[in-house]
């Protein structure tokens, strides 16, 4: 079945002061529905239109070339965008628990290690990306990507994500992206991803 837009597990106003209404308004509804839509109209008519988004990310390389690009980064930037509202909350912030406190320690010292290493990271990507925490089979890894690339392209999985696209923040940071890096560890939804790695490490 063609690929949908999730709704928001909030109401678009519920992440200000850290991330405005009219945003989330523009990101989800325009943004993401155009990713959607440019998905499913590439795999229209393909063996791969009813396959899961994870199934056709993971498997980009035998996608026929001359869809292959518009589906890296449509289905990439649905992907993406569907982790990126479920990870975070109103009632975010905070400190992570559990199995994923103590993997963050044991690889990044502290929580504040993994903020740092993540908003560095996000703010050094040049252009458009995202800022991302994986599960690499092994442990836990920090990298960015370019436009709408996915860790599942590289068979790693996505526990948070960070978009660094001007979309993202622009109306309410103008260009200031650390200071919106900084401003949306405040609705991180721990929980969220705390449940993404428990499923990862097994």
């Amino acid at each position: 079945m063609p690929y949908e837009v999730p709704p928001l597990p909030y109401d678009y106003k519920a992440l200000e002061p850290h991330i405005d209404e009219q945003t989330m308004r523009l990101h989800h509804d325009k943004h993401h529905q155009a990713y959607v839509d440019n998905a499913n109209k590439a795999l229209a008519g393909t063996e791969w239109e009813d396959r899961p988004v994870e199934q056709v990310l993971a498997n980009l390389e035998i996608l026929p070339e001359d869809i292959r690009s518009a589906v890296r980064n449509n289905a990439g930037g649905h992907a993406n965008h569907s982790l990126f509202w479920e990870i975070m909350s109103p009632d975010g912030g905070g400190e992570p628990s559990g199995s994923l406190a103590d993997a963050i320690a044991n690889t990044f010292d502290s929580v504040d290690g993994l903020k740092k290493d993540l908003i560095d990271t996000g703010v050094k990507r040049f252009g458009s990306g995202w800022s991302w925490l994986v599960y690499d089979g092994t442990g836990l890894a920090v990298y960015s990507t370019a436009n709408q690339d996915s860790p599942i392209s590289s068979s790693d999985v996505p526990l948070l994500g960070i978009d660094v696209w001007e979309h993202a923040y622009y109306l309410k940071y103008q260009n200031r992206r650390p200071e919106y890096l900084e401003a949306w560890w405040n609705v991180v939804n721990w929980d969220a991803v705390q449940k993404r790695f428990e499923s990862a490490d097994k």
